[in-house]
C-alpha cells in the first residue's frame, strides 16, 4: 500500500522549497536600493576558474546608490569590473586603485514595470511548481485508492492538499506583493 502520509510530506516539503527558492531569486530583482544581492550571479576569472564574486571580494552597499566591492588581492580589481559589466546588469563600475564602486542609476518607469514583469515570471514559475507537488500527491492518492484507501480518507487527504496548495500560492503572491511594491516604490 502507499504511504499518503509520507506523500502529503513530500509535497508539503516540495511547496515550501519552491517558496524558498522564490525568495531567493526575487532578491536578485533589483528594486531601487543597491543591495549587494544584485552581484550574485557575477562569476570572475580568478586564475582561469570562473568563481563567485563573493569569492573573491567583499561587497558593500555604502548609501541606497552605491555599491563597493573590495577584492582580497588588489590585482584581482580588473577581473571585477570586467565580470561585472560582461553580466550585463546595466552597471558601470569604475575603480579607485583599492575597491570597485558601482554607482547604481535610479531606474526608470519603464525598467520599473520590467522589473515587475520579471517578478510576475519568478512567481508564476514558482506556482507551477506548486500544482507540480500538488499533483504528485494527488497522484499518489489515486494509486492509494485503487490499493484498497476508503473513500472518505482518500476525501479528506485531497482537501489536505488543496489547503497546502492555497497556502503555498497565497505565499508566493505575498511575497510578489511585496517585491512588486518595493520595486515601484521611488
Amino acid at each position: 500500500m502507499i504511504d499518503t502520509a509520507a506523500a502529503i510530506s513530500q509535497c508539503e516539503e516540495h511547496m515550501r522549497k519552491t517558496v524558498e527558492h522564490l525568495e531567493h531569486e526575487l532578491t536578485k530583482v533589483r528594486a531601487g536600493a543597491a543591495n549587494p544581492m544584485m552581484l550574485e550571479g557575477v562569476r570572475v576569472d580568478y586564475y582561469g576558474q570562473m568563481v563567485p564574486l563573493s569569492q573573491v571580494a567583499g561587497i558593500n552597499s555604502g548609501d541606497s546608490r552605491t555599491l563597493f566591492v573590495k577584492p582580497w588581492e588588489k590585482k584581482m580589481i580588473d577581473p571585477i569590473e570586467k565580470a561585472i559589466i560582461g553580466a550585463n546588469l546595466g552597471f558601470n563600475p569604475s575603480n579607485n586603485g583599492e575597491s570597485v564602486i558601482i554607482h547604481v542609476p535610479m531606474l526608470t518607469e519603464e525598467r520599473r514595470k520590467a522589473l515587475v514583469k520579471t517578478a510576475h515570471a519568478e512567481a508564476e514559475h514558482a506556482k507551477v511548481g506548486i500544482r507540480s507537488g500538488r499533483q504528485k500527491a494527488m497522484d499518489a492518492i489515486k494509486a492509494a485508492k485503487k490499493d484498497g484507501l476508503p473513500e472518505d480518507h482518500a476525501k479528506d487527504l485531497e482537501a489536505q492538499v488543496e489547503k497546502l496548495t492555497a497556502t503555498y500560492n497565497k505565499k508566493a503572491d505575498d511575497h510578489l506583493a511585496l517585491k512588486e511594491k518595493d520595486i515601484m516604490k521611488v
